[in-house]
């Protein structure tokens, strides 16, 4: 395949930031800039049973794999599809049964390599950006993402090798390993679940802006770029790499550690949101000290690691003790609709849906909802999800008249977001027409 570009924008040298992708022609909100096919992807292990493995359709009585009986498909068309990617795991996983334990970036990383093997010429997902033209910041790694990266490698030489005759050599692993934690996506479903892994070379040409104006979206295993701003012609396209909910040092942060660059967009320099997000208790009998607030943040960003790592051994219970606790003591110097505060009540709500504790987690994205809609950019997925799960479980709760509201609110965000003609927000509207 020639390198036929994507109409209406063009890849550019972006000053400070190296190659980046500029509309050639104005986009309107809500306008499709470019669809993507992923190079490779993997649906993740949770998903298999309800969602297919090669189109990722979510259905029911979908027909597994004969051979392994762990992979699902929606007839056999797309078994045949997935057929040269799956038989990579099929009688591996038979082979090591509940000892098969891959993680789902060395899944990604063999399927691109044996896509690598059969792949002579420019695919459809590298129009204007080479996978091989991936940043790979191998210089910039410290000990503890180098381990990480070993580890993988010694994963896929234990997993795959006897199935991908003559694997790249360790320096060409260590590469790529690194250019797909850098420029991989994870393609989640309408609230945001995970779904998988996959890499979108075009993709990965856009810069990143705390102020986006484009937001990625999936339509099964094809990225969607649609414009969230209008864009004019000669300027950049920017997506965004991050959750946008935190403060500006919080983002910075993030991106230095996963990306090695900090962000100099105007909500960077101007931090314009800084203030809203770091909201103080009003009535306090005195306003804290600075050194109470960096003290507040410090125990804020503990609590939120201690979570994340808790999740893997805590129970349920354990974990929503832990939610209301925190909140319990940020709450002493904290707004409701600070961040941190914000960060622990979706933690929480998410456990309570876990827990089918539907009020509480009611309760929850009550409180969410609003603040979110005021600290994220418009037509932002964050919030679309939120109103969809709050919308979901008011109709779950049969309170009809906010389930509608809130849903139809979710959709007015997903409508731009996601396009229209898009299956999920098909979906929210036959939701919402069933209430009537």
């Amino acid at each position: 395949m020639k390198n036929e570009g994507i109409e209406g924008t063009e890849r550019f040298l972006s000053p400070g930031k190296g190659r980046g992708l500029q509309a050639v022609r104005l986009f309107s909100v809500g306008e499709l800039v470019f669809s993507c096919p992923a190079y490779s992807y993997v649906l993740t292990v949770n998903e298999r049973g309800a969602h297919c493995d090669n189109c990722f359709t979510r259905r029911e009585g979908l027909s597994k794999c004969g051979k392994c009986k762990q992979a699902y498909y929606c007839n056999v068309d797309c078994q045949r599809g997935d057929w040269p990617m799956h038989k990579l795991e099929c009688s591996a996983m038979l082979a090591y049964g509940e000892n098969w334990c891959p993680s789902e970036t060395v899944r990604l990383v063999a399927r691109i390599i044996m896509r690598q093997k059969v792949t002579t010429e420019r695919t459809p997902s590298e129009r204007l950006l080479l996978l091989s033209e991936f940043e790979s910041h191998l210089d910039k790694l410290d000990s503890e993402k180098e381990e990480m990266n070993q580890t993988d490698i010694a994963a896929l030489h234990h997993f795959y090798s006897r199935h991908i005759i003559d694997l790249p050599d360790d320096q060409a692993l260590t590469e790529l390993f690194a250019q797909v934690n850098c420029n991989g996506f994870t393609i989640e479903d309408e609230e945001l679940s995970h779904l998988g892994s996959a890499v979108f070379p075009d993709v990965a040409l856009m810069n990143h802006s705390c102020s986006p104006n484009v937001i990625v979206t999936y339509k099964g295993t094809v990225a969607e770029v649609r414009a969230v701003q209008e864009i004019n012609p000669g300027d950049e396209i920017f997506n965004s790499y991050i959750d946008l909910l935190y403060p500006t040092e919080d983002r910075n942060e993030r991106l230095i550690d996963s990306y090695f660059f900090s962000c100099q967009c105007k909500e960077c320099t101007t931090r314009s949101k800084d203030k809203a997000k770091m909201e103080i208790r009003k009535k306090l009998d005195s306003p804290p000290e600075p050194e109470e607030i960096q003290s507040m943040v410090h125990y804020a960003k503990n609590v939120i690691e201690e979570f994340r790592r808790a999740k893997h051994y805590k129970t349920p219970s354990e974990l929503l003790e832990m939610c209301e606790l925190s909140q319990e003591k940020m709450g002493a110097i904290f707004a409701d609709t600070n961040v941190y505060m914000l960060h622990m009540m979706y933690q929480a709500m998410g456990v309570c849906l876990y827990m089918q504790d539907w009020d509480g987690a009611m309760s929850y994205g009550e409180k969410i909802t609003q603040p979110y809609s005021v600290h994220y950019p418009a037509y932002s997925l964050n919030v679309a999800s939120m109103y969809l799960k709050l919308g979901r479980l008011y109709l779950g709760l049969e309170r009809k008249s906010r389930g509608v509201k809130a849903l139809k609110k979710a959709l007015a965000i997903m409508e731009v977001a996601h396009g229209k003609d898009h299956h999920y927000v098909e979906e929210v509207k036959r939701e919402i027409e069933e209430q009537k």
